[in-house]
């Protein structure tokens, strides 16, 4: 089972980024899937999360309106669009994967909710 991660980079204040998570060794569609990230000196917080269907997604305050999440289950792969980038949205960012069936979105916001982690991207944006 594993989950890759990339599309990180370096960017200016108000650039963008798409990031992808492409999940390999099992099926991942029937599962939520999610983003996290962690500055230096920081906890992994949450981003974005994404139901099994694609219809349903949760963001942290701090990125709503800026980024999107969006998930190709045919290709077992998650986005994460990321608009008017800001400094302190330097951190790696980790793709995450569920195997935990829970009908509330928000129970996947937190990194407990998550079996299967990604090796991580370094995004760094420049003011």
């Amino acid at each position: 089972v594993q989950l890759q991660a990339s599309g990180g980079g370096l960017v200016p204040a108000g650039g963008s980024l798409r990031l992808s998570c492409a999940a390999s060794g099992r099926t991942f569609s029937s599962y939520a899937m999610g983003w996290f990230r962690q500055a230096p000196g920081k906890e992994r917080e949450f981003v974005a999360a994404i139901n099994w269907s694609g219809d349903s997604t949760d963001y942290a305050d701090s990125v709503k309106g800026r980024f999107t999440i969006s998930r190709d289950s045919a290709e077992n792969t998650v986005y994460l669009q990321m608009n008017s980038l800001k400094p302190e949205d330097t951190a790696v960012y980790y793709c995450a994967s569920s195997t935990t069936l829970n009908s509330r979105l928000d129970y996947y916001t937190a990194p407990q909710g998550y079996d299967y982690w990604g090796q991580g991207t370094q995004v760094t944006v420049s003011s």
